[in-house]
């Protein structure tokens, strides 16, 4: 069982793949280059993928993950995580609900919840989530349908939570230090790390500024 010091630790630069903002690397390059450049956890999500190749590119991504002792999370489908022996999944307020979910998780299983406002966060604690996904913090391109929260309420629900909080939504090395300022224990990035020219460099220079 992972302990929340651990799982904090691990949730320091939480990289998220993606097929098409990674110019043209494939998702297990993206992981392996980025973990090359520090990045503590991985979370594949995809949302075009039949729930079969979904599956496969998970077990690849999965033991790309172990043979370097980084998390692994499974956004949305709770059923590829499992089937796939993922350290957890990811789940948005629309996604299966997180009683839901608990019901049919191991108890080392990490369930991440997405927060935008103290609500949120709270009714997620309460109901045992593991870790808070906050955001959009800064706006971001990555997710048409992203609500742009701002800095001030991540502040709030950081300060609301007492589980660990990962910034997301725009975060990149010039605005990363406001988000840990804010109370954030980690930052959870796309664009910032796979749709750079130098996937390693970009992930090392973000895991530089964290400390």
């Amino acid at each position: 069982m992972i302990t929340k010091e651990q799982l904090t630790e691990k949730l320091k630069l939480y990289v998220i793949l993606d097929r098409k903002l990674g110019n043209g690397v494939s998702l297990p390059d993206q992981a392996h280059l980025a973990i090359a450049g520090g990045a503590t956890a991985i979370q594949l999500r995809d949302k075009e993928m039949t729930s079969r190749d979904y599956y496969e590119m998970a077990l690849t991504i999965g033991e790309i993950c172990k043979e370097n002792n980084v998390l692994f999370i499974v956004n949305d489908r709770l059923d590829i995580a499992l089937a796939a022996e993922a350290d957890g999944v990811h789940l948005g307020q629309e996604d299966l609900p997180l009683q839901a979910a608990k019901k049919l998780v191991p108890p080392s299983f990490i369930i991440g919840i997405s927060a935008t406002n103290v609500e949120e966060a709270k009714e997620a604690e309460n109901g045992g989530a593991d870790y808070l996904g906050v955001g959009d913090v800064f706006g971001t391109g990555s997710k048409a349908d992203a609500k742009t929260i701002g800095v001030d309420m991540l502040r709030q629900i950081c300060a609301a939570t007492s589980i660990p909080c990962v910034a997301i939504g725009g975060v990149n090395k010039e605005n990363v230090h406001i988000a840990l300022d804010s109370g954030a224990i980690g930052i959870a990035v796309i664009s910032a790390v796979v749709s750079q020219k130098d996937i390693t460099k970009a992930a090392k220079e973000l895991r530089a500024i964290i400390p």
